[in-house]
């Protein structure tokens, strides 16, 4: 029988196969977390006197021998259950009986749900974060070796004035910065317990939910239980925003990369082992990595949107729409981690032309450091930039080559050691610590 099923009922296998959908499969992933939550939830049971503390050591025997099988790979949903949590109470009642069904008292699937999909997301996005932090730091590393290696700057698609391989890369280190800030906002709508919630509206057990928050290393709580159930979709909802934001800086890398490959800006090269070929021309070596690495984030960047949908008009409560939310946000962590990975071994083995504004094509490029050095001479910059003007017009300008820039940011003061404290400044805000202990702790006790 299902959780919620009363005697006598029967519902219709078309509407149990429409209702169910995809959850037997997506709840796989929230496997370890449903084992974590409930032996926080039996601690607290047993700490208010609904357990005694031999039910509680054997839930918590049999419960940690459940979340072995979620490391090992072998926990699986049995034909005919409708989902994790029915799974792992069907484990726990067929070794201990009655003992077992004891520990759903005091909770809801609701916010069984919900705890899961908390600790699920909150893993998640320790998971990308950390994978953001490892292209990060190949991008600085890059940004180092290449400080001196100039590029064209362009505005308009138009070369603009001089830029270096220090400053691209630098610049996209940066921007994984705040894509990082946006994942801490959405790690800590995550790092907040439903759990005691209950349907949304609570329980006549005393329950003592600052417990299950310390046990299970949230934040803090979700005070009032109609708002811990309408946090569900919030949740889901940010952390697909900041993977969103994610999505947009490497997609627009991405799309550099593909620029300063082609012949026509020849800035980098490709080695053979990113590249595929052509099934017509024998000179082809595309950029496939790169063009896809830009599609799977540009669809990214569409799943908040999804999510804003589904919940569009939606009353206070719990509403079986909400399901489908985890189609929408499982396989986006996925693809994510993958684009991360990909992208991060594209840049390693990248290979960067120098000696690129050397060409005659890329002396305008330096039109502004022949302002400025009329300015250093004292000529009004106004003046200045109309001389440069005229000298360009009279084919008597000649590029100044030789750089002079300092100040903070520029090409020669790209502060690359400013740039890495600021990631490790924002990476410690996360406190992925607290979280490892408190899940220890669980499994030690």
């Amino acid at each position: 029988m299902k959780l919620w099923q009363k005697e006598n009922t029967v519902t219709s296998e078309k509407i149990e196969r429409f209702t169910v959908g995809r959850d037997v499969e997506l709840d796989l992933h929230l496997a370890e977390f449903d084992v974590l939550g409930n032996l926080a939830h039996a601690a607290m049971l047993e700490s208010i006197g609904l357990l005694t503390k031999a039910e509680l050591s054997d839930l918590q025997h049999e419960l940690k021998a459940i979340y072995r099988t979620t490391q090992a790979g072998e926990f699986t949903i049995e034909e005919g259950v409708e989902d994790v949590h029915s799974q792992v109470e069907l484990l726990l009642t067929r070794k201990l009986g009655d003992t077992g069904k004891k520990i759903h008292s005091g909770r809801s699937r609701n916010d069984q749900v919900l705890v899961d999909l908390k600790l699920y997301v909150r893993e998640r996005l320790t998971q990308v974060v950390q994978a953001t932090d490892k292209l990060f730091q190949v991008l600085q590393s890059r940004a180092e070796q290449h400080n001196d290696d100039l590029l064209p700057g362009y505005t308009h698609l138009q070369i603009a004035m001089p830029s270096s391989f220090g400053l691209w890369f630098g610049a996209y280190a940066e921007g994984l910065i705040d894509d990082v800030v946006q994942l801490n906002a959405a790690y800590r709508l995550a790092n907040r317990n439903p759990l005691g919630s209950g349907a949304g509206y609570g329980s006549s057990f005393p329950l003592n939910r600052t417990m299950t928050t310390e046990l299970l290393g949230f934040e803090g709580l979700h005070y009032n239980v109609v708002y811990a159930q309408m946090s569900r979709g919030r949740t889901e909802q940010a952390a697909l925003t900041a993977l969103a934001s994610l999505a947009s800086t490497v997609s627009r890398l991405a799309m550099d990369v593909c620029l300063y490959n082609s012949q026509n800006f020849g800035f980098i090269v490709l080695p053979d082992a990113l590249t595929t070929g052509s099934s017509i021309m024998p000179h082809k070596k595309n950029p496939d990595v790169a063009e896809l690495l830009r599609a799977k984030t540009n669809r990214l960047k569409a799943l908040p949107m999804e999510v804003t949908l589904v919940l569009s008009n939606l009353p206070s409560g719990y509403h079986r729409d909400m399901q489908l939310l985890k189609e929408i946000l499982m396989p986006a962590f996925d693809e994510m981690l993958d684009c991360l990975d990909v992208a991060a071994f594209m840049l390693e083995n990248m290979k960067v032309k120098t000696n690129l504004l050397a060409e005659s094509r890329y002396d305008l490029l330096f039109s502004v450091e022949r302002v400025n050095e009329l300015v250093m001479q004292g000529v009004p910059f106004r003046d200045a930039y109309r001389q440069v003007g005229k000298e360009i017009g009279e084919d008597t300008y000649a590029p100044p080559r030789n750089l002079k820039h300092t100040h903070e940011g520029s090409i020669g003061n790209l502060n690359l050691a400013e740039i890495s404290d600021r990631m490790s400044n924002e990476l410690a805000r996360f406190e992925f610590d607290k979280v490892q202990k408190a899940f220890q702790n669980l499994l030690e006790a």
